[in-house]
């Protein structure tokens, strides 16, 4: 029999289970991984390739059922397998949704595993030679990219167009929009993903040193240059190297930059003979390259290099409609963490993180359902969030109303924010209880 090369994710808190499928898996000559919890099956997940997922459905803490959500998410394409001995319509009709591919209760046969296994694989295997049309993975993560939002559509089209070939790609965005998110999936999501990807940040490392370091420097070169050393380039050499902050560059750098473009190759600093190179590069930056060329501290002819593909990231602020699902990645994500169980959030509280405009963007956005899955225990609510949240008002031009029904309004959401607390809510708009009774009831 072929050694078959699979890998195969087992996840039940029962241990003579997890023991029973292994033998048989093993059998078969599968590779498997085990997981007693939903924790140690998603730092499997993040570590290793698998082909298929077997779970239980009844878990501790975490069940089976937001494991399935996670992995439809994050992994759509590994095929899912439900082993249970708890079966419900209802449950079978979720997960059906949620692309499982067959449903086992127990006890089970051997055959039964086996053929439920075989399935899986199968459909795994003619969905993976399928092309897959992007209309169809709409809303669907690609890579670490998630959202709905037209915006991110646009950029997902744009990475699915440029991701085989190796065309200079120009990223730009403000700080903590996910411009390396987007640099990691050209990368890993086209047919060089088994090569280099090295990232670089041109605002990280000193002036003096950054020439050195991208470019590697012979024996000699400078001081304490005491043998040959290859830079970040010939390290990225078949593969992708991210030039992160690109405007922080000097102009010396790109200077060499424009060459390596130009060229397709490197010369170590010290040498003479020029080094070949294949590599695709791309640069990104919150600056604005085109005021920095005005200021002549950005070279236009490298510009124009660089932005063969240019691809925008908009500010979160721009596209709202992303927010729940990046706070429901969030909130998987560090409720594993933290707390060994899947954190919720009150609609009150994500109605607060919809209001605000986030100007440190997706980052900020991180930061906040972090703190808040600490500091609270099951479910997030408005008394989790930091205070400058809590209070936002935001006003559009075209909301011209009469100062009475904005005031109205005003006072509602102070009320709403404040969980109807009336105390709470007079000592923000600086007025007594009595007074807010009077507003309210005008």
């Amino acid at each position: 029999m072929l050694l078959r090369k699979e890998n195969i994710l087992i996840v039940d808190d029962d241990v003579d289970i997890l023991e029973l499928l292994q033998r048989h898996l093993q059998s078969w000559n599968y590779h498997t991984y085990k997981a007693v919890s939903v924790k140690e099956a998603v730092t499997i997940l993040r570590d290793t390739k698998i082909d298929l997922l077997i779970t239980d459905l009844k878990m501790p803490e975490i069940d089976g059922a937001e494991l399935i959500k996670f992995v439809s998410e994050h992994y759509p394409k590994l095929p899912k397998l439900v082993v249970t001995g708890y079966p419900s319509v209802q449950d079978s009709l979720s997960f059906i949704k949620s692309r499982v591919v067959d449903y086992l209760t127990k006890p089970f046969t051997r055959e039964e595993l086996q053929n439920a296994v075989n399935k899986s694989l199968a459909i795994s295997k003619e969905n993976n030679q399928k092309t897959i049309k992007l209309s169809e993975e709409k809303n669907k993560p690609y890579g670490e990219i998630i959202g709905n939002s037209e915006k991110i559509q646009d950029v997902i089209q744009i990475i699915e167009r440029i991701k085989d070939n190796k065309a200079t790609v120009f990223i730009n965005g403000e700080s903590g929009t996910g411009k390396e998110l987007v640099a990691r999936a050209i990368h890993y999501q086209g047919k060089f993903a088994r090569a280099p990807f090295i990232v670089v940040n041109c605002g990280a490392i000193p002036e003096n040193l950054l020439e050195a370091e991208l470019f590697g420097y012979v024996k000699g070169a400078f001081t304490g240059a005491d043998t040959n050393r290859d830079g970040f380039f010939q390290a990225a050499n078949g593969g992708t190297i991210f030039l992160d902050e690109i405007g922080n560059a000097p102009l010396a750098v790109q200077l060499r930059l424009l060459r390596v473009l130009q060229e397709k190759e490197v010369i170590k600093v010290g040498a003479q003979k020029p080094e070949k190179i294949d590599i695709r590069i791309i640069a990104a930056t919150n600056s604005d390259l085109r005021d920095m060329i005005q200021k002549q501290t950005f070279r236009e002819d490298l510009f124009y290099r660089l932005t063969v593909v240019e691809i925008h990231v908009a500010p979160l602020r721009e596209r709202k409609e992303d927010i729940p699902v990046l706070v429901d990645k969030f909130l998987f994500k560090y409720g594993v963490e933290y707390k060994d169980r899947f954190i919720k959030i009150t609609p009150e509280a994500l109605a607060i993180l919809n209001r605000y405009n986030w100007p440190g963007n997706i980052r900020e956005l991180e930061n906040v359902v972090q703190r808040a899955v600490i500091m609270c225990d099951k479910i997030i609510d408005v008394a989790h969030l930091p205070e400058h949240l809590k209070y936002t008002l935001e006003f559009s031009d075209t909301s011209l109303e009469p100062l009475k029904v904005i005031e109205k309004k005003y006072i509602e959401k102070v009320l709403r924010a404040t969980g109807n607390n009336k105390t709470k809510a007079a000592e923000i708009l600086q007025i007594d209880r009595k007074t807010i009774r009077q507003k309210l009831s005008e």
